[in-house]
């Protein structure tokens, strides 16, 4: 199955940009995660330093306690207790802050501010006994006492971080292992995808130069052609006319030959040299009208812009019905006119059209019957329709299209008079206006013409 180069180009960029707007995501999912766990770390991290900080500071003040009691050195009593629980209480306040998205850390601080607040209490109560130069043994016990409880604590804290921790390193080394794959895969899809576009596209517009340095070949041979094709066309009509005049002139003669040898000898001549020379003469006005015919066929549908113009169909069938009024008079006939639209047209050639098929309705009349010709219009967006009825001899439907053929004729010359160039003509006017022309018939019924035309005549005004 073929599939179209535009469909695949198409299909390329969808699939492009499916794999970037989806690496994207991923991108982005996997960047936040990272992050998310980077923080985390960060928070764990900066917990567990907190928590031994105050370990540290708790430790230290005991063994400032423990130093002065040893070596009555005043210096192990600086910083003092006050101002070490003091600095203990920034961190435990540090500690709340990072903790403040973790309930089971929040309840582990409430615990640790409790004993905090009772290792303050014994420190500086120490520190007061070592001023006066007191000894109790029973108060370091209880220090190391609650300093326990506070270290178990402090790990149960640690404890909780550290499993965080692991559990988000975990999750770090994860999608630190996917990200690079992640983005290498999606980058070699898109760079793939934009490569076979790339080619795909380069194919295309070298192809399409090339189909266009053959339009404008084929362009101009069909100029080429289309000038000596109007030449052609200009000698043709020119020799049409050259040879109907010339033709014309021996049939001149002929007739006037004839016409003397019949004034001067007709009594002489004897019976059958008479008919012969009547048999003569209406071949030469046979030949006169076919001539003509043929040079009306050679000039019939020539129609250029500058000849197009908007033509009252209505009034045009009244002065073709007037030029014929004799003849309509003869055959008692009667014209029901409808009215018609305005349309863009030649009026000499729309003329020639509605005299060449009102003729024929007359020549063809039914001799039993009055003859009767309704013209009516129907019209659908652009186009329109004229339907020319009459209730003449008619035709079999089996010769609709032969009737508009060149010398064709469906009567012999003793019937009928014409040379079977009429509706050959009509067919040639109608094509050059870019319409169309059919013919309906039923054998002593009538004949039905039906011209389908353009209301606008776009190809010219192009």
């Amino acid at each position: 199955m073929h599939i179209p180069v535009q469909k695949k180009i198409r299909l390329g960029f969808f699939i492009a940009f499916t794999v970037i707007i989806v690496a994207s995501i991923c991108s982005f999912l996997v960047t936040k995660t990272l992050l998310d766990n980077a923080r985390w770390m960060n928070q764990t991290i900066e917990i567990s330093k907190s928590l031994e900080v105050i370990t540290k500071q708790l430790k230290d003040a005991e063994s400032a306690l423990r130093g002065y009691r040893l070596t009555q050195d005043t210096t192990f009593l600086r910083p003092t207790m006050q101002e070490r629980s003091i600095k203990i209480e920034e961190e435990y306040m540090l500690l709340r802050r990072i903790t403040a998205d973790s309930r089971r850390q929040q309840l582990h601080l409430d615990t640790l501010k409790k004993l905090l607040e009772k290792k303050y209490q014994q420190l500086i109560a120490g520190e007061a006994k070592l001023s006066v130069r007191q000894t109790d043994t029973s108060a370091v016990q209880e220090g190391e006492k609650w300093m326990d409880k506070i270290d178990l604590k402090v790990q149960d804290m640690l404890h909780i971080e550290n499993a965080k921790l692991h559990q988000k390193s975990r999750l770090q080394d994860f999608f630190s292992a996917i990200w690079i794959p992640v983005i290498f895969i999606s980058s070699l899809m898109a760079i793939l995808i934009g490569i076979y576009s790339y080619v795909t596209l380069t194919r295309e517009f070298r192809l399409q130069l090339h189909i266009e340095s053959r339009l404008k070949s084929y362009q101009h041979d069909l100029q080429q052609n289309i000038k000596l094709l109007n030449k052609s066309n200009e000698e043709l009509e020119q020799f049409a006319y050259v040879a109907s005049h010339d033709l014309q002139e021996p049939l001149r003669k002929i007739s006037t030959f004839s016409d003397r040898l019949q004034t001067k000898y007709g009594g002489e001549l004897p019976q059958e040299a008479s008919d012969l020379i009547v048999r003569m003469v209406g071949a030469v006005g046979r030949m006169r009208v076919l001539i003509n015919d043929l040079l009306l066929f050679s000039r019939a549908g020539r129609i250029t812009p500058e000849h197009i113009e908007k033509v009252d169909m209505t009034q045009v069938l009244q002065e073709v019905t007037g030029d014929l009024e004799v003849s309509l008079q003869e055959k008692k006939a009667t014209v029901h006119i409808a009215q018609l639209p305005v349309i863009e047209g030649m009026p000499t050639a729309f003329h020639q059209l509605f005299q060449n098929i009102i003729t024929n309705a007359i020549k063809f009349a039914d001799p039993g019957r009055q003859l009767v010709i309704n013209i009516r219009a129907e019209q659908e967006n652009n186009q329109c329709r004229i339907y020319i009825e009459d209730n003449g001899i008619g035709f079999d439907p089996a010769y609709a299209e032969r009737i508009f053929l060149l010398f064709q004729r469906l009567h012999g010359m003793s019937e009928y008079s014409g040379t079977g160039i009429g509706l050959a003509i009509c067919k040639k006017i109608i094509d050059s206006h870019h319409g169309h022309i059919t013919a309906l018939g039923s054998p002593g019924k009538g004949a039905t013409f039906i011209i389908e035309l353009p209301l606008t005549q776009t190809l010219y005004n192009e």
